[in-house]
């Protein structure tokens, strides 16, 4: 009886370690997904170095009121799977969004980022921003363009006095 406590108490120390590392948390029913189905999200996240864990509730309450988060517990009824992503703080978020719009059975319960508890809407929200790759293409072009404009005032300007000094000499 006392090994059962021991493990329980060990499993509650190491989610709530991994609540607390975490940079990004989504917690999911998978209810209805079949085994391919399954595999095919683990192999997702595991591509982006996403831990995707089937936790129990209770033990997860635990681990949350641990790490301070105890607003977590609203969503842990049902099945529960947990996203924990230590690098990237939108890779679980884009993942499962995406898959849960092909896989109608997925639910995104909630989650957390950076320490704050987040509703749905705000994992959608961050699941739908652009890639890091993008936003840098994005920043690029702003920086880029002022540049380019005064490039392409010059150019006329020198078109033109080019011109104005072809006109001259006729």
């Amino acid at each position: 009886m006392s090994k059962m406590i021991e493990k329980k108490k060990q499993i509650v120390a190491e989610i709530a370690e991994k609540l607390e590392k975490s940079k990004s948390t989504i917690i999911a029913d998978y209810r209805g997904l079949n085994v391919k189905q399954m595999n095919e999200l683990r192999k997702q996240l595991r591509e982006a170095d996403v831990d995707f864990q089937v936790l129990k509730n209770t033990l997860t309450r635990r681990a949350a009121e641990k790490a301070g988060v105890s607003e977590l517990n609203e969503h842990l009824t049902g099945p529960t799977a947990v996203a924990f992503s230590y690098e990237d703080v939108v890779a679980p978020a884009k993942i499962l969004h995406g898959f849960a719009k092909e896989n109608k059975e997925l639910e995104i319960k909630g989650g957390m980022v950076e320490g704050k508890v987040v509703s749905i809407d705000e994992i959608k929200e961050l699941a739908e921003l652009p890639s890091y790759e993008g936003l840098l293409s994005m920043l690029l072009s702003v920086l880029q363009a002022p540049i380019r404009n005064f490039a392409l005032v010059v150019k006329a300007v020198a078109d033109k006095d080019g011109e104005a000094g072809e006109a001259a000499e006729a």
